[in-house]
């Protein structure tokens, strides 16, 4: 299990917590340290089931900084993949990586059915 997390996020703070807490063991991996590349990612987004569009910041200021709100409408999946592995400030936070699913987000219900074998 692999929390990919930014150290300072208050919400990544609560899910390791969260993790901790429940007394699970996993690796955590700062995003902006050690953002995913784009293989990493394409397995993220096909393993969680979700649309590319949800593994975006889209409060983040580097987000609105690049006027993605807009742009993304137009760019091609590999180019959004580029683009969210060149900084990982533009990646939805924290990112949960288990053997056959990846979380996007903290939702405490969602992550409250994460176990070992997950």
């Amino acid at each position: 299990m692999i929390l990919i997390w930014y150290p300072k996020c208050s919400t990544c703070k609560k899910s390791k917590k969260f993790l901790e807490d429940k007394k699970l063991s996993f690796k955590c991996r700062d995003i902006v340290l050690d953002n995913p590349n784009p293989l990493e990612l394409k397995e993220y987004i096909m393993k969680s089931g979700l649309d590319i569009g949800k593994f975006f910041n889209t409060s983040g200021l580097k987000y609105r900084e690049l006027g993605l709100k807009d742009k993304l409408k137009n760019l091609s999946f590999d180019d959004k993949i580029n683009l969210l592995s060149s900084d990982g400030m533009l990646i939805k936070r924290p990112l949960l990586i288990l053997k056959d699913k990846v979380l996007v987000g903290f939702k405490e219900k969602e992550w409250s059915e994460v176990d070992e074998n997950s």
